[in-house]
């Protein structure tokens, strides 16, 4: 009787060790291909939109700008002047009719910010309405977004802006502790990179360069 309590106790401690070792093994990989790869291609994916509707408010007003409110507004309600060329330059006939009417081969014409910015993408009113949330949060959690004007050590005034989340503020810090623990310890003291994700930068001229494109 004993004996076979024995091996019933050890049969349990082995199968606990082997879920031990395979939670061990597996939690890492998991981490790495699902967790950390499906949500930061997400949140890469929005801060992209951001940027491009940064980088476009910036075309309009000479300057980024720190508010979500003033950006949003700008994708749904504002426009854009842009231009494009009346004839084909390879036209000869074309362009000397121009020429003798003493016009350019440009003109000028006005299209809506939300119709235009993101194309070929469509991004919906409610899409830009919820651009400042970071994916996966249920409209919790929003980028930092920042902007300004420094001035270079050449004395040449720039505008500039940065937008970022860290990992923690939408990686599952309950399951991943450990995992989210090393990662970011990584990248700060082995590749010295901000830990999470982020465009732009706040002390320099960086052309809204992306930390996914390193």
């Amino acid at each position: 009787m004993v004996k076979k309590i024995s091996q019933i106790v050890l049969a349990a401690l082995i199968v606990c060790l082997v879920y031990v070792i395979y939670q061990q093994i597996s939690t890492p990989i998991r981490f790495k291909e699902v967790e950390l790869k499906t949500k930061k291609s997400q949140v890469i994916d929005r801060i992209k939109d951001i940027r491009t509707a940064q980088r476009a408010f910036k075309s309009k007003y000479q300057r980024f700008t720190a508010s979500f409110d003033t950006l949003t507004e700008f994708l749904l309600n504002d426009s854009l002047v842009l231009e494009r060329k009346l004839v084909d330059e390879d036209d000869s006939v074309a362009m000397a009719q121009l020429k003798k009417m003493k016009k350019k081969n440009v003109e000028e014409f006005t299209v809506a910010v939300i119709d235009t910015v993101f194309s070929p993408k469509h991004l919906s009113v409610n899409d830009i309405k919820n651009l400042r949330f970071v994916p996966g949060t249920d409209n919790k959690t929003q980028y930092i977004l920042e902007a300004g004007i420094i001035t270079t050590e050449s004395k040449v005034v720039i505008p500039v802006v940065e937008c970022r989340i860290p990992y923690k503020q939408f990686l599952d810090t309950v399951e991943y502790r450990q995992e989210i623990i090393n990662l970011i310890d990584d990248e700060v003291n082995n590749f010295n990179r901000y830990p999470g994700v982020k465009f732009g930068s706040m002390e320099t001229g960086n052309n809204e360069a992306g930390n996914w494109e390193d």
